[in-house]
């Protein structure tokens, strides 16, 4: 096993170790410190990172999958990508938001793989649209799960977009810099996404007249 996936292994496997969290200095002097040991090759000192952030990568990647199985996949890819880029960081951000781009990379990448597997059932297509209570009856989680599966239902381009936009509520400079297009690109392809998703929340009843 290499020393990444060692590293990974270690740190997600092990409970969580709680990070100085006295301020956000120290948490960012925490993570230099890790940052450096582990490009010299210390996988104890990845596996600190992995466990200070797996959490939050996991609530993140929640958005690409419903699958838990898949879902622990996922975290190891963006821990394994992270670990091999690593010597890429340039410190003009701190660690969780480059390591965020790298999430959102790995899970778009996710949603196009599967959306050319003709075979794949998405989370959505399984959970039946049609077999949700109507939007007068919904609690809020079930809301929530009925737009993942509307949003499932759109190609990875208009998904990640809306994802991004709406879930995560990240600017347009964000979204451009985490998938690495143009904000103006971003634009267009977030305005054709909000025309299909409300012409989808229309037909599923949301935002009807209600003296119709």
């Amino acid at each position: 096993m290499n020393t990444a996936a060692m590293a990974i292994k270690t740190g997600i496997d092990t409970q969580m170790v709680t990070p100085n969290t006295n301020s956000v200095a120290g948490i960012i002097d925490d993570d230099r410190v890790d940052i450096e040991a582990s490009i010299n090759g210390n996988g104890e000192a990845y596996a600190r990172l992995v466990r200070r952030y797996e959490h939050l990568i996991s609530q993140q990647m929640w958005r690409f999958t419903r699958d838990r199985e898949q879902l622990e996949h996922l975290v190891q890819d963006v821990f394994v990508e992270a670990y091999y880029s690593l010597h890429g960081y340039k410190w003009k951000a701190p660690f969780l938001h480059w390591i965020r781009r790298i999430a959102t990379r790995v899970g778009y990448r996710f949603w196009k793989e599967r959306s050319r597997d003709t075979q794949y059932l998405d989370y959505g297509k399984e959970s039946h649209i049609d077999s949700y209570p109507t939007p007068e009856t919904q609690t809020p989680s079930e809301a929530a799960e009925y737009l993942y599966s509307i949003l499932s239902d759109l190609p990875p381009d208009d998904r990640i977009v809306l994802t991004l936009l709406y879930f995560e509520e990240c600017s347009t400079k964000e979204i451009a810099e985490r998938l690495k297009w143009s904000q103006s690109l971003v634009k267009v392809r977030a305005f054709r996404a909000r025309k299909k998703l409300k012409k989808k929340l229309e037909h599923a009843g949301y935002g009807r007249n209600n003296h119709e």
